[in-house]
């Protein structure tokens, strides 16, 4: 699943499939005069809010066939919740999805403990390096890097299309950009979460942490900075 989740974003995210998908809406918008779900016949008030479907669904199989996924004649115009139960996404009003979202020291992790039940799915990278090397929180080689974003894909996955049993799911990051929040935030149906903390308040918080961050607070003054600089509200 993490494979196909990267190769498939990166699809997305390329110059040919946002031409498409601009085609697509302009042309058919300008029939009707409206962006319209094709599925269920309701207008879509916005453009951020449209969702262009494969009817013939990409796989990594034929996500290179121009064929199938820049061929117009297979692609349909959807809203959020047609699209979401298309491909099994439901936004379940029983099993809640948070991102819990902010600085290098804001509090993400500390907010998540005391909220969190017995039986919740946690998605952090901190945890998943652990996890994966048998080495102390926040040693994090980067060796093992593309394992742990792999391992994290898959997972999200996992919460896309309500796949186990687990109760409710934390997803924690920085998340700085807002468009790269808002954009998980509709792929997982999910609740953002922010931790706001000013600047002088996470670098008071590394300068008296306990933990192995004490041994590289150079680095994470940088992370810090790096957050702060980046932030869009």
């Amino acid at each position: 699943m993490g494979i196909m989740w990267h190769t498939l974003k990166q699809f997305y995210n390329s110059a040919q499939w946002n031409h498409i998908r601009n085609i697509v809406v302009a042309e058919r918008s300008q029939k009707t005069g409206n962006i319209t779900c094709e599925y269920c016949g309701n207008t879509i008030s916005s453009f951020g809010d449209v969702e262009i479907d494969h009817i013939k669904e990409l796989t990594l199989d034929n996500v290179n066939d121009v064929n199938i996924s820049l061929n117009t004649d297979n692609l349909k115009i959807a809203c959020h919740s047609c699209h979401n139960k298309k491909h099994g996404r439901f936004c379940s009003t029983e099993r809640k999805v948070y991102i819990v979202y902010g600085a290098p020291f804001s509090g993400k992790n500390t907010y998540v403990k005391q909220n969190m039940f017995r039986g919740d799915l946690i998605v952090s990278l901190d945890r998943l390096f652990q996890a994966i090397s048998f080495l102390n929180l926040y040693d994090k080689p980067d060796l093992l890097k593309y394992n742990v974003f792999s391992v994290r894909n898959t997972l999200l996955d996992n919460i896309k299309t309500r796949y186990g049993k687990y109760k409710n799911a934390w997803v924690i990051g920085g998340y700085a950009n807002k468009h790269d929040r808002e954009h998980i935030k509709k792929e997982l149906c999910a609740e953002l979460i922010y931790m706001q903390s000013t600047k002088e308040e996470c670098l008071k918080r590394l300068e008296l942490c306990q933990d192995d961050r004490q041994y590289q607070k150079a680095e994470y003054k940088k992370y810090i900075a790096k957050w702060f600089d980046e932030f869009v509200p």
